[in-house]
């Protein structure tokens, strides 16, 4: 499987270095700092979830994880260690290559992104966010979703359209994406994560900003 990406990848001018454990992983990511992480769970000396919180210690890469593993246990797991997105085995290559091409595009900067919105609340800044005076480091995945619900402010945005703008077209019904992630956003963002002021869920419906 491998050597088939790695044939796949370069085909299309991606630049690949190919390894097959979690150890020599994390040192080659230190070494080469690459643009995005392809990550298998089953590693012949540590768990992948293990290589996601390595890499999250340092950097922001977008993480993909590629897997066999699909229980929404297991996926959300993977997700709460600070991957972005998540492919099950076995996986079609079109598929792969176009999460891999979002995955890219959320982690470049976006040139009218949050960089020209301010948000006027006590704790989310204008061109940083920053939490208490503090800037708080967010995945590109975190970034885009707030993104998304910041340019939505006080209107509610459905679970399928956040999906899809934040994963790609061909998400819609991921929902613990959703929780996962909008979690994450309240830990970094909210003083209270538990009694939410600004990023709202509607059990079943979608979620939104409140300023």
């Amino acid at each position: 499987m491998v050597r088939a990406l790695v044939i796949n990848l370069k085909a299309r001018t991606y630049e690949v270095d190919a390894v097959h454990d979690g150890a020599t992983a994390l040192r080659l990511a230190a070494a080469r700092h690459p643009d995005v992480v392809v990550l298998d769970l089953g590693l012949p000396d540590m768990d992948g979830v293990e290589v996601i919180r390595g890499l999250r210690g340092w950097t922001r890469v977008p993480i993909l994880v590629l897997s066999a593993r699909h229980t929404s246990d297991e996926k959300a797991g993977a997700l709460d260690a600070g991957a972005d997105d998540y492919v099950t085995k076995p996986f079609g290559m079109d598929e792969l290559l176009a999460r891999l091409r979002a995955a890219v595009r959320r982690a470049e900067p976006a040139g009218d992104g949050l960089e020209d919105v301010i948000v006027d609340t006590g704790d989310l800044g204008a061109k940083k966010v920053n939490r208490g005076g503090k800037d708080v480091r967010l995945t590109p995945t975190e970034w885009h979703l707030l993104e998304v619900l910041v340019h939505n402010s006080g209107r509610l945005v459905g679970q399928k359209q956040l999906l899809q703008e934040v994963w790609g077209p061909s998400y819609g019904t991921e929902k613990n994406y959703l929780r996962v992630y909008m979690a994450q956003l309240r830990r970094n963002l909210e003083a209270d994560p538990s009694q939410p002021k600004h990023f709202i869920t509607e059990t079943g419906t979608g979620c939104r900003f409140e300023k």
